[in-house]
């Protein structure tokens, strides 16, 4: 056959010698059950093995993140950034007269405008998140702002160039203002701070919300994510503001730091269990498109006929209005009258500030109908936040000493008002509103008990400030008693608040009557 003695070929050369047209290839020789000791040893997990059995198809793995697997990452974040943020924001009026020498009431407006800022704020970190960046990116960079501004406010509490020298008790004209600098330093520390509460106070829910399909586990999910918020914010208020007053500003920031590190760390490790979500635009984008719309269509006759408007989705899918816009605000619906030029030859919208979905415009009716009820919140905060700041302030001129060794902080009587307001919520709940039942037959509609919260809270008001005349009352008869007392009267005992002892600047309403007046309660 062509080969030498003593060569003896398997059979697989044999045939290959047999045949010498045809290509032998060796990899056709293998596998079979020679292969088993391997492949035995070796045993994938279902994910990997259905990927196997499935070569054809694409197996991906972010599909299969999300879920209640990621509840104990951010219910943990949640909690470290809120304590973070409490500790500072709780004791805001406190530091800034006790350490910085400023006056009540400029402490009180500054906290007002931080207050507000942190309300805005997540309405500007949600757009960003939702048009740009995303919930992941968004609740990254905002707590970096919050950590450089708290360690920004740990270094004034602790580093003593960085703020003014304290107020020298024997003498009421020895308070020295923050200089310039040091005050640059506080207003960007309080910024920084500002920003990152606002970017993740509920654009971490927003994230969490994302992780879940169901409704159901949105709506649980939601629950345990306030019992967080609150919880966390009720440790705020109590430990750490009692380790600022008692044991020292640089402990209590330095806390803050810490908790504002770990739940970022947090927060950060359990990346790869989160759902991406892409961003899909703002809705505010979409509003503001009718507006520009409507504008350049002035001049369109308004139609009543259906196939005269754009009434397809943006997304493709099935839109859930009418085929013809409502009859109110008519002009707004100019912003989805088709015109020459409005679409691309596939039907898809060729300027997208010229023409707008029907969707689009009956959401900013609906917006525009229900102006009135969310406006009106606008008012109920602005007592609200006064009552807030008030509270403080009143704290700081009371005896809060409960038994010889322990005093309450002032930053902690917002600790009350979270605890009235649960109090007033299960007394709503169980008792009031099925009372209103019984006797008038039917529960309270929700409008009806928007107004009743407001008529509450003008009562709540009208009581502040009964207790606040009499509060100032008596802290007239005890600054002047506290000014004669200590540098004598100079008038002949002619008792009046603007005449007591200028020279001495316990006249008035000036910041040493107030520090002798709060020193009584020391």
């Amino acid at each position: 056959m062509g080969m030498e003695e003593g060569s003896f070929p398997c059979d697989g050369e044999a045939q290959a010698a047999q045949l010498p047209s045809q290509a032998f290839d060796r990899k056709q020789q293998r596998g079979g059950w020679i292969t088993f000791p391997f492949i035995a040893g070796s045993f994938p997990c279902d994910g990997e093995a259905q990927a196997a059995q499935l070569p054809s198809q694409a197996f991906d793995r972010k599909q299969q993140r999300g879920g209640w697997i990621t509840f104990p990452f951010i219910a943990a974040t949640m909690a470290g950034l809120t304590l973070a943020a409490g500790g500072w924001v709780n004791n805001f009026i406190v530091f800034m007269i006790g350490e910085f020498n400023v006056k009540s009431i400029e402490a009180a407006q500054l906290w007002n405008v931080v207050n507000g800022c942190t309300s805005m704020f997540p309405v500007v970190g949600a757009i960003v998140a939702d048009s740009f960046l995303g919930n992941f990116t968004v609740i990254c960079i905002s707590s970096l702002f919050s950590l450089l501004g708290i360690i920004l406010l740990l270094l004034c509490s602790t580093i003593d160039s960085l703020r003014p020298p304290p107020c020298d008790q024997n003498g009421p004209t020895s308070c020295i203002t923050a200089s310039r600098l040091q005050l640059s330093i506080l207003y960007l520390a309080i910024t920084l701070a500002t920003i990152g509460l606002g970017g993740t106070r509920f654009t971490i829910g927003a994230l969490g919300a994302d992780q879940f399909d169901d409704p159901r586990h949105q709506g649980s999910f939601f629950n345990w994510y306030l019992f967080t918020l609150y919880t966390a914010s009720a440790i705020s208020a109590t430990a750490v503001v009692y380790v600022e007053d008692n044991v020292s500003w640089g402990w209590g920031f330095g806390i803050c730091a810490a908790a504002n590190v770990v739940g970022l760390a947090i927060f950060v490790s359990g990346s790869r269990f989160y759902r991406p979500v892409k961003p899909k635009g703002s809705p505010f984008t979409g509003l503001a498109r009718v507006v520009v719309a409507a504008v350049q269509k002035r001049n369109v006759v308004v139609s009543s006929k259906s196939e005269d408007y754009y009434n397809r989705a943006d997304n493709g899918g099935v839109n859930l209005v009418a085929a013809t816009p409502t009859g109110a605000f008519k002009f707004l619906n100019r912003a989805a009258l088709l015109t020459e030029g409005d679409t691309k030859p596939d039907g898809s919208i060729a300027k997208l500030w010229k023409l707008c979905t029907l969707q689009q415009v009956e959401d900013l009716k609906i917006l525009i109908r229900i102006s009135p009820l969310w406006s009106t919140g606008i008012l109920l905060s602005t007592p609200l936040a006064v009552q807030m700041s008030l509270a403080t302030l009143q704290a700081i001129t009371m005896n809060r000493h409960i038994g010889p060794h322990f005093k309450i902080p002032a930053g902690s009587m917002l600790v009350f008002i979270m605890v009235s307001c649960c109090i007033a919520i299960i007394f709503i709940e169980r008792f009031f509103f099925p009372m209103w039942q019984k006797v008038t037959g039917r529960f309270p509609p929700p409008l009806q008990r928007v107004g009743i919260g407001h008529v509450l809270c003008a009562l709540s008001m009208v009581v502040s400030a009964i207790v606040e005349s009499k509060r100032l009352e008596k802290a007239h008869n005890i600054g002047v008693s506290a000014c004669t007392e200590k540098y004598g009267d100079s008038n002949g005992g002619y008792d009046d608040s603007d005449s007591v002892l200028p020279e001495h600047g316990c006249g008035g309403d000036s910041p040493e009557r107030d520090e002798l007046v709060a020193g009584q309660y020391k």
